[in-house]
Protein backbone atom coordinates (compact mmCIF):
# COMPACT_ATOMS: atom_id res chain seq x y z
CA UNK A 1 0.00 0.00 0.00
CA UNK A 2 3.41 2.68 0.71
CA UNK A 3 3.77 1.71 -3.22
CA UNK A 4 0.37 3.48 -4.10
CA UNK A 5 0.25 6.17 -0.95
CA UNK A 6 1.88 8.96 -3.71
CA UNK A 7 -0.63 8.10 -6.43
CA UNK A 8 -3.37 8.35 -3.65
CA UNK A 9 -2.54 12.21 -2.13
CA UNK A 10 -1.39 13.05 -5.57
CA UNK A 11 -5.36 12.22 -6.93
CA UNK A 12 -6.94 13.78 -4.23
CA UNK A 13 -4.97 16.85 -4.63
CA UNK A 14 -5.53 16.47 -8.25
CA UNK A 15 -8.99 16.75 -8.27
CA UNK A 16 -9.36 19.50 -5.84
CA UNK A 17 -7.33 22.02 -7.41
CA UNK A 18 -9.39 20.40 -10.88
CA UNK A 19 -12.70 21.47 -9.64
CA UNK A 20 -11.35 24.78 -8.46
CA UNK A 21 -9.86 25.81 -11.83
CA UNK A 22 -11.89 23.98 -13.95
CA UNK A 23 -15.46 26.12 -12.60
CA UNK A 24 -13.04 28.85 -13.41
CA UNK A 25 -11.75 28.39 -17.10
CA UNK A 26 -15.10 27.16 -17.54
CA UNK A 27 -16.62 30.38 -16.83
CA UNK A 28 -13.69 32.18 -18.63
CA UNK A 29 -15.00 30.11 -21.93
CA UNK A 30 -18.46 31.15 -21.63
CA UNK A 31 -17.17 35.27 -21.55
CA UNK A 32 -14.90 34.45 -24.63
CA UNK A 33 -17.70 32.74 -26.58
CA UNK A 34 -20.16 35.60 -26.01
CA UNK A 35 -17.86 37.79 -27.32
CA UNK A 36 -16.84 35.17 -30.07
CA UNK A 37 -19.62 33.29 -31.29
CA UNK A 38 -17.97 32.59 -34.64
CA UNK A 39 -15.09 30.70 -32.87
CA UNK A 40 -15.07 26.52 -32.32
CA UNK A 41 -16.98 26.04 -29.72
CA UNK A 42 -15.80 22.48 -29.32
CA UNK A 43 -11.93 23.41 -28.96
CA UNK A 44 -12.70 25.90 -26.35
CA UNK A 45 -15.38 24.00 -24.19
CA UNK A 46 -12.07 21.44 -24.10
CA UNK A 47 -10.03 23.72 -22.27
CA UNK A 48 -11.97 22.57 -18.65
CA UNK A 49 -11.37 19.01 -19.75
CA UNK A 50 -7.63 19.58 -20.52
CA UNK A 51 -7.18 21.69 -16.90
CA UNK A 52 -8.68 18.49 -15.33
CA UNK A 53 -6.26 16.21 -17.48
CA UNK A 54 -3.27 18.67 -16.83
CA UNK A 55 -3.81 18.64 -12.66
CA UNK A 56 -4.30 14.63 -12.71
CA UNK A 57 -0.58 13.82 -14.48
CA UNK A 58 1.31 13.68 -11.22
CA UNK A 59 -1.19 11.23 -10.01
CA UNK A 60 -0.49 9.40 -13.34
CA UNK A 61 2.95 9.45 -13.02
CA UNK A 62 2.70 8.66 -9.37
CA UNK A 63 0.30 5.77 -10.76
CA UNK A 64 3.20 4.78 -12.84
CA UNK A 65 5.60 4.49 -9.86
CA UNK A 66 3.92 2.71 -7.85
CA UNK A 67 2.72 -0.36 -10.64
CA UNK A 68 6.79 -1.30 -12.01
CA UNK A 69 9.17 -2.91 -9.96
CA UNK A 70 11.83 -1.97 -7.49
CA UNK A 71 14.90 -1.32 -9.51
CA UNK A 72 12.44 0.90 -12.17
CA UNK A 73 11.37 3.35 -9.09
CA UNK A 74 15.15 3.64 -8.49
CA UNK A 75 15.70 4.35 -11.60
CA UNK A 76 12.62 7.09 -11.77
CA UNK A 77 13.72 8.67 -7.66
CA UNK A 78 17.28 9.06 -9.14
CA UNK A 79 15.80 10.50 -12.70
CA UNK A 80 13.35 12.89 -11.02
CA UNK A 81 15.04 14.13 -8.26
CA UNK A 82 17.72 15.13 -10.44
CA UNK A 83 15.02 16.85 -12.82
CA UNK A 84 13.49 18.61 -10.36
CA UNK A 85 16.80 19.73 -8.61
CA UNK A 86 18.07 20.86 -12.16
CA UNK A 87 14.37 22.30 -13.09
CA UNK A 88 15.03 24.51 -10.13
CA UNK A 89 18.71 25.22 -10.38
CA UNK A 90 17.37 27.10 -13.99
CA UNK A 91 14.15 28.77 -12.72
CA UNK A 92 16.42 30.23 -10.01
CA UNK A 93 18.89 31.30 -12.33
CA UNK A 94 16.15 32.43 -14.66
CA UNK A 95 14.07 34.17 -11.39
CA UNK A 96 17.36 36.21 -10.13
CA UNK A 97 18.21 37.28 -13.68
CA UNK A 98 14.99 39.02 -15.12
CA UNK A 99 14.93 39.94 -11.25
CA UNK A 100 17.48 42.14 -11.05
CA UNK A 101 15.94 43.51 -14.68
CA UNK A 102 12.82 44.36 -13.72
CA UNK A 103 13.13 45.25 -10.19
CA UNK A 104 12.72 49.06 -10.80
CA UNK A 105 9.29 48.29 -12.25
CA UNK A 106 8.27 46.25 -9.88
CA UNK A 107 8.84 49.04 -7.18
CA UNK A 108 6.63 51.10 -9.05
CA UNK A 109 3.68 49.12 -9.67
CA UNK A 110 2.19 49.56 -5.90
CA UNK A 111 2.15 47.02 -4.10
CA UNK A 112 5.16 44.64 -5.22
CA UNK A 113 4.46 41.45 -3.51
CA UNK A 114 1.40 41.13 -5.20
CA UNK A 115 2.45 42.50 -8.57
CA UNK A 116 5.44 39.56 -8.59
CA UNK A 117 3.55 37.22 -8.08
CA UNK A 118 0.63 38.14 -10.13
CA UNK A 119 4.10 38.41 -12.73
CA UNK A 120 5.78 35.26 -11.84
CA UNK A 121 3.17 33.28 -11.52
CA UNK A 122 1.50 34.41 -15.19
CA UNK A 123 5.33 33.39 -16.67
CA UNK A 124 5.49 29.81 -14.88
CA UNK A 125 3.86 28.00 -18.01
CA UNK A 126 6.12 29.64 -20.46
CA UNK A 127 9.02 28.96 -18.60
CA UNK A 128 8.27 25.15 -18.24
CA UNK A 129 7.25 24.69 -21.76
CA UNK A 130 10.25 26.06 -22.91
CA UNK A 131 12.96 24.91 -20.02
CA UNK A 132 11.60 21.41 -19.04
CA UNK A 133 13.26 20.17 -21.90
CA UNK A 134 16.87 21.67 -20.64
CA UNK A 135 16.11 20.27 -17.22
CA UNK A 136 15.58 16.28 -18.72
CA UNK A 137 18.63 16.91 -20.40
CA UNK A 138 20.80 17.79 -16.94
CA UNK A 139 18.68 14.94 -15.27
CA UNK A 140 19.24 12.39 -17.41
CA UNK A 141 23.25 13.04 -18.05
CA UNK A 142 23.34 13.61 -13.97
CA UNK A 143 21.55 10.40 -13.22
CA UNK A 144 22.60 8.20 -15.78
CA UNK A 145 26.27 9.25 -15.36
CA UNK A 146 26.11 9.24 -11.56
CA UNK A 147 24.86 5.05 -12.51
CA UNK A 148 27.80 4.70 -14.37
CA UNK A 149 30.47 5.74 -12.72
CA UNK A 150 29.22 3.21 -9.60
CA UNK A 151 29.32 0.73 -12.29
CA UNK A 152 25.32 0.66 -11.26
CA UNK A 153 24.70 0.33 -15.02
CA UNK A 154 27.07 -2.41 -15.54
CA UNK A 155 25.64 -4.40 -12.68
CA UNK A 156 21.79 -3.71 -14.19
CA UNK A 157 23.03 -5.05 -17.44
CA UNK A 158 24.22 -8.16 -15.63
CA UNK A 159 20.71 -8.76 -14.67
CA UNK A 160 20.01 -9.69 -17.97
CA UNK A 161 18.65 -6.09 -18.80
CA UNK A 162 19.64 -4.47 -22.15
CA UNK A 163 19.81 -0.68 -22.11
CA UNK A 164 16.61 -0.12 -23.47
CA UNK A 165 14.75 -2.10 -21.23
CA UNK A 166 16.76 0.31 -18.45
CA UNK A 167 15.75 3.46 -20.17
CA UNK A 168 12.03 2.89 -20.40
CA UNK A 169 10.97 3.85 -17.44
CA UNK A 170 13.38 7.11 -17.65
CA UNK A 171 11.58 7.56 -21.04
CA UNK A 172 8.20 7.02 -19.66
CA UNK A 173 8.92 10.32 -16.77
CA UNK A 174 9.78 12.13 -19.91
CA UNK A 175 6.82 11.50 -21.50
CA UNK A 176 4.74 12.70 -18.63
CA UNK A 177 6.99 15.76 -18.54
CA UNK A 178 5.74 16.19 -22.54
CA UNK A 179 1.79 15.37 -21.61
CA UNK A 180 2.25 18.44 -18.84
CA UNK A 181 3.84 20.72 -21.58
CA UNK A 182 1.06 19.97 -24.52
CA UNK A 183 -1.47 21.04 -21.52
CA UNK A 184 0.32 24.15 -21.02
CA UNK A 185 0.56 24.54 -24.80
CA UNK A 186 -3.11 23.95 -25.58
CA UNK A 187 -3.88 27.30 -24.40
CA UNK A 188 -2.07 28.68 -20.95
CA UNK A 189 1.78 28.86 -21.91
CA UNK A 190 1.06 31.14 -25.06
CA UNK A 191 -1.57 33.31 -22.90
CA UNK A 192 1.25 33.71 -20.36
CA UNK A 193 3.74 34.97 -22.81
CA UNK A 194 1.05 37.86 -23.83
CA UNK A 195 0.16 38.60 -20.12
CA UNK A 196 3.96 38.22 -18.95
CA UNK A 197 4.32 40.77 -21.42
CA UNK A 198 1.46 42.91 -20.63
CA UNK A 199 1.74 43.15 -16.74
CA UNK A 200 6.28 44.23 -17.42
CA UNK A 201 4.50 46.89 -19.68
CA UNK A 202 1.60 47.91 -17.06
CA UNK A 203 4.32 48.19 -14.41
CA UNK A 204 6.20 50.35 -16.55
CA UNK A 205 3.85 52.92 -18.53
CA UNK A 206 0.67 52.43 -15.72
CA UNK A 207 -1.40 50.42 -18.26
CA UNK A 208 -1.91 47.03 -19.20
CA UNK A 209 -2.37 45.93 -23.16
CA UNK A 210 -3.59 43.71 -24.94
CA UNK A 211 -2.80 44.92 -28.47
CA UNK A 212 -2.26 48.14 -29.70
CA UNK A 213 -2.53 50.30 -32.96
CA UNK A 214 -5.05 47.42 -34.47
CA UNK A 215 -6.31 47.89 -37.40
CA UNK A 216 -10.07 46.36 -38.80
CA UNK A 217 -12.17 46.78 -41.39
CA UNK A 218 -15.96 45.67 -41.84
CA UNK A 219 -16.98 44.89 -45.34
CA UNK A 220 -20.65 45.30 -44.47
CA UNK A 221 -20.79 48.42 -42.97
CA UNK A 222 -17.48 49.54 -44.33
CA UNK A 223 -15.78 51.23 -41.43
CA UNK A 224 -12.63 51.70 -41.29
CA UNK A 225 -11.24 51.13 -37.34
CA UNK A 226 -7.92 52.45 -35.94
CA UNK A 227 -7.88 51.50 -32.09
CA UNK A 228 -4.57 52.69 -30.39
CA UNK A 229 -4.96 50.31 -27.35
CA UNK A 230 -7.11 47.28 -26.68
CA UNK A 231 -6.82 46.89 -22.55
CA UNK A 232 -6.49 42.95 -21.44
CA UNK A 233 -9.39 43.21 -19.65
CA UNK A 234 -11.31 44.58 -22.53
CA UNK A 235 -14.28 41.20 -21.84
CA UNK A 236 -15.02 42.99 -18.67
CA UNK A 237 -15.81 46.51 -19.59
CA UNK A 238 -12.36 47.85 -19.42
CA UNK A 239 -12.34 51.23 -22.78
CA UNK A 240 -10.53 50.71 -25.73
CA UNK A 241 -7.86 53.96 -26.01
CA UNK A 242 -7.29 56.40 -29.03
CA UNK A 243 -10.00 55.43 -30.78
CA UNK A 244 -10.54 56.74 -34.76
CA UNK A 245 -13.75 55.57 -37.01
CA UNK A 246 -13.75 56.12 -40.95
CA UNK A 247 -16.90 55.58 -42.29
CA UNK A 248 -17.35 54.71 -46.38
CA UNK A 249 -19.55 54.67 -49.13
CA UNK A 250 -19.79 51.65 -51.14
CA UNK A 251 -18.19 53.74 -54.33
CA UNK A 252 -15.05 54.39 -51.41
CA UNK A 253 -15.74 57.75 -50.83
CA UNK A 254 -15.17 58.93 -47.37
CA UNK A 255 -18.00 60.13 -45.37
CA UNK A 256 -17.23 60.52 -41.66
CA UNK A 257 -14.30 60.67 -39.70
CA UNK A 258 -15.07 60.21 -35.58
CA UNK A 259 -12.34 59.95 -32.91
CA UNK A 260 -12.55 59.31 -29.46
CA UNK A 261 -10.18 59.22 -26.66
CA UNK A 262 -11.65 56.38 -25.33
CA UNK A 263 -14.67 53.95 -25.94
CA UNK A 264 -16.93 51.35 -24.01
CA UNK A 265 -18.82 48.71 -25.30
CA UNK A 266 -21.99 47.40 -23.03
CA UNK A 267 -22.60 43.49 -23.90
CA UNK A 268 -26.09 43.32 -22.91
CA UNK A 269 -27.55 46.47 -24.93
CA UNK A 270 -24.48 46.23 -27.84
CA UNK A 271 -24.72 49.82 -27.50
CA UNK A 272 -21.09 51.73 -27.86
CA UNK A 273 -19.91 54.82 -25.67
CA UNK A 274 -17.50 57.51 -26.85
CA UNK A 275 -15.87 59.64 -24.69
CA UNK A 276 -13.79 63.15 -25.95
CA UNK A 277 -15.36 62.71 -29.60
CA UNK A 278 -15.12 64.67 -31.50
CA UNK A 279 -16.12 64.09 -35.39
CA UNK A 280 -15.81 65.34 -39.40
CA UNK A 281 -18.17 65.30 -41.81
CA UNK A 282 -16.28 64.42 -44.93
CA UNK A 283 -19.12 64.14 -47.48
CA UNK A 284 -18.53 67.53 -48.93
CA UNK A 285 -14.90 67.65 -49.20
CA UNK A 286 -13.23 67.72 -52.71
CA UNK A 287 -10.35 66.05 -53.85
CA UNK A 288 -8.95 68.78 -56.51
CA UNK A 289 -6.04 70.61 -55.29
CA UNK A 290 -7.60 74.19 -56.65
CA UNK A 291 -10.70 74.55 -54.80
CA UNK A 292 -9.90 72.10 -51.38
CA UNK A 293 -12.79 73.10 -48.80
CA UNK A 294 -12.25 71.94 -45.35
CA UNK A 295 -13.90 69.27 -44.00
CA UNK A 296 -17.06 70.37 -41.68
CA UNK A 297 -16.40 69.24 -37.80
CA UNK A 298 -19.53 68.31 -36.21
CA UNK A 299 -19.26 70.02 -32.70
CA UNK A 300 -22.93 69.59 -31.43
CA UNK A 301 -22.34 66.20 -30.23
CA UNK A 302 -22.68 64.93 -26.76
CA UNK A 303 -19.99 63.29 -24.63
CA UNK A 304 -20.21 60.80 -23.84
CA UNK A 305 -21.37 60.04 -27.50
CA UNK A 306 -23.54 56.67 -27.47
CA UNK A 307 -24.18 54.97 -30.43
CA UNK A 308 -27.07 52.08 -30.53
CA UNK A 309 -26.84 50.38 -34.32
CA UNK A 310 -23.36 49.38 -34.98
CA UNK A 311 -22.96 45.75 -34.66
CA UNK A 312 -18.78 45.26 -33.75
CA UNK A 313 -17.91 43.70 -30.90
CA UNK A 314 -14.77 44.73 -28.70
CA UNK A 315 -13.48 41.05 -29.43
CA UNK A 316 -14.35 41.24 -33.38
CA UNK A 317 -12.29 44.45 -33.33
CA UNK A 318 -9.24 42.86 -31.86
CA UNK A 319 -8.48 39.70 -33.76
CA UNK A 320 -6.23 41.07 -36.37
CA UNK A 321 -4.11 42.90 -33.45
CA UNK A 322 -3.68 39.05 -31.89
CA UNK A 323 0.00 37.61 -32.69
CA UNK A 324 0.20 33.70 -33.56
CA UNK A 325 2.90 32.97 -30.96
CA UNK A 326 0.31 34.29 -28.49
CA UNK A 327 -3.18 32.06 -29.64
CA UNK A 328 -3.76 28.61 -28.08
CA UNK A 329 -4.74 25.54 -30.15
CA UNK A 330 -8.40 26.74 -30.02
CA UNK A 331 -7.36 30.04 -31.17
CA UNK A 332 -5.05 29.17 -33.51
CA UNK A 333 -7.96 26.61 -35.02
CA UNK A 334 -10.83 28.80 -35.15
CA UNK A 335 -8.59 31.71 -36.97
CA UNK A 336 -7.72 29.25 -39.23
CA UNK A 337 -11.40 27.83 -39.87
CA UNK A 338 -12.78 32.02 -39.72
CA UNK A 339 -10.15 32.70 -42.32
CA UNK A 340 -9.85 29.87 -44.68
CA UNK A 341 -11.11 31.35 -48.37
CA UNK A 342 -9.98 34.72 -46.57
CA UNK A 343 -6.72 36.41 -48.85
CA UNK A 344 -5.44 39.42 -46.84
CA UNK A 345 -4.08 36.82 -43.66
CA UNK A 346 -1.21 35.34 -43.11
CA UNK A 347 -2.35 31.67 -42.94
CA UNK A 348 0.76 30.13 -43.39
CA UNK A 349 1.88 31.83 -40.17
CA UNK A 350 -1.13 30.40 -38.27
CA UNK A 351 -0.86 27.14 -39.46
CA UNK A 352 2.59 26.70 -38.00
CA UNK A 353 2.31 27.65 -35.16
CA UNK A 354 -0.86 25.71 -34.76
CA UNK A 355 1.12 22.58 -35.49
CA UNK A 356 4.03 23.51 -33.65
CA UNK A 357 1.82 23.30 -30.53
CA UNK A 358 1.28 19.89 -30.78
CA UNK A 359 5.12 18.79 -31.77
CA UNK A 360 7.02 21.60 -29.34
CA UNK A 361 6.29 18.95 -26.39
CA UNK A 362 7.55 16.06 -28.58
CA UNK A 363 10.95 17.70 -27.99
CA UNK A 364 11.11 16.43 -24.13
CA UNK A 365 10.95 12.94 -25.22
CA UNK A 366 13.56 13.94 -28.32
CA UNK A 367 15.75 14.89 -25.79
CA UNK A 368 15.74 11.84 -23.13
CA UNK A 369 16.32 9.34 -26.51
CA UNK A 370 19.31 11.20 -26.85
CA UNK A 371 20.58 11.71 -23.57
CA UNK A 372 20.20 8.40 -22.61
CA UNK A 373 23.28 6.59 -24.75
CA UNK A 374 25.20 9.81 -23.60
CA UNK A 375 24.78 9.66 -20.38
CA UNK A 376 25.61 5.84 -20.09
CA UNK A 377 29.25 5.12 -20.43
CA UNK A 378 31.12 2.05 -19.75
CA UNK A 379 35.05 2.59 -20.67
CA UNK A 380 37.30 5.20 -18.20
CA UNK A 381 36.67 7.74 -20.78
CA UNK A 382 33.98 9.70 -18.40
CA UNK A 383 30.87 11.32 -18.92
CA UNK A 384 32.11 14.28 -20.16
CA UNK A 385 32.45 13.97 -23.65
CA UNK A 386 28.98 12.85 -23.53
CA UNK A 387 27.79 15.91 -21.44
CA UNK A 388 29.38 18.49 -24.11
CA UNK A 389 27.93 16.54 -26.79
CA UNK A 390 24.29 16.32 -25.45
CA UNK A 391 24.69 20.60 -24.61
CA UNK A 392 25.88 21.22 -28.53
CA UNK A 393 23.03 18.88 -29.54
CA UNK A 394 20.74 20.88 -27.82
CA UNK A 395 21.85 23.95 -28.86
CA UNK A 396 21.48 22.74 -32.46
CA UNK A 397 17.78 21.76 -31.58
CA UNK A 398 17.11 25.22 -30.66
CA UNK A 399 19.16 26.71 -33.56
CA UNK A 400 17.09 24.24 -36.08
CA UNK A 401 13.59 24.97 -34.50
CA UNK A 402 14.09 28.31 -35.05
CA UNK A 403 14.62 28.37 -39.10
CA UNK A 404 12.17 25.27 -39.35
CA UNK A 405 9.30 28.15 -38.17
CA UNK A 406 10.66 30.92 -39.92
CA UNK A 407 11.09 28.12 -42.86
CA UNK A 408 7.44 27.21 -42.45
CA UNK A 409 6.19 30.58 -41.81
CA UNK A 410 7.45 32.46 -44.66
CA UNK A 411 6.63 29.59 -47.38
CA UNK A 412 9.86 28.07 -48.29
CA UNK A 413 8.45 24.55 -46.44
CA UNK A 414 4.89 22.93 -45.85
CA UNK A 415 3.92 24.15 -42.05
CA UNK A 416 3.68 20.25 -41.32
CA UNK A 417 7.08 19.54 -41.81
CA UNK A 418 8.60 22.78 -40.61
CA UNK A 419 6.72 21.86 -37.19
CA UNK A 420 8.04 18.63 -36.70
CA UNK A 421 11.01 18.96 -38.51
CA UNK A 422 13.35 19.41 -35.50
CA UNK A 423 11.31 16.21 -33.60
CA UNK A 424 12.18 14.17 -36.60
CA UNK A 425 16.01 15.11 -37.08
CA UNK A 426 16.51 14.91 -32.80
CA UNK A 427 14.51 11.33 -32.91
CA UNK A 428 16.78 9.93 -35.93
CA UNK A 429 19.96 10.70 -34.06
CA UNK A 430 18.89 9.45 -31.24
CA UNK A 431 18.18 6.37 -33.10
CA UNK A 432 21.27 6.14 -33.93
CA UNK A 433 23.17 6.60 -31.10
CA UNK A 434 20.64 4.17 -29.24
CA UNK A 435 21.77 1.65 -31.43
CA UNK A 436 25.52 2.22 -31.36
CA UNK A 437 25.16 1.64 -27.71
CA UNK A 438 23.24 -1.29 -28.04
CA UNK A 439 25.94 -3.14 -29.93
CA UNK A 440 28.31 -1.56 -27.89
CA UNK A 441 30.49 0.60 -30.28
CA UNK A 442 31.84 3.67 -28.96
CA UNK A 443 29.60 6.67 -30.16
CA UNK A 444 32.82 8.54 -30.38
CA UNK A 445 34.54 6.14 -33.24
CA UNK A 446 31.14 7.04 -35.21
CA UNK A 447 32.02 10.91 -34.94
CA UNK A 448 35.53 10.33 -35.88
CA UNK A 449 34.58 9.06 -39.45
CA UNK A 450 32.71 11.98 -39.69
CA UNK A 451 35.67 14.52 -38.92
CA UNK A 452 38.37 15.04 -41.92
CA UNK A 453 42.10 13.64 -40.87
Amino acid sequence: MRRFLPALILTIIGISLAVILASREAAVVGDHLVGFPDDDKTAHLLRPAVLCALCLVPAFAALYYGLVGSLDRYLIRSFMGAFTLCFTALFSIWLIGDLTENISNFRGSGNTLHFMGMYYGAAFPKFFVDFAPFGLLLAMLYSLGKLSRGQEIVSIIQTGRGVARLIAPLITMGFMVGLVCLGFNYRWAPAAAAYHDALLEEAKMGSLSRARNVVYFTEDNRRLWFIGGFPYDYHQGEPLKNIIVRSFSEKGSPEWRLRAERAEWDRHSNNWTFHGVSKWDLTNRLNTKESPIDPKRDVELPDPYVVEVWSETPWQLIKPGLKAEELGIPGLYSWLVQNRESEWGNKRQFLTQWHYRWAQPGICLAIVLLAAPLGIVFSRRGAAGGIALAIFICSGMMFSSTVFLSLGESGYMPPLWAAWGTNILATAMALVLIQRRLVGRPIYQTLRTLIPA
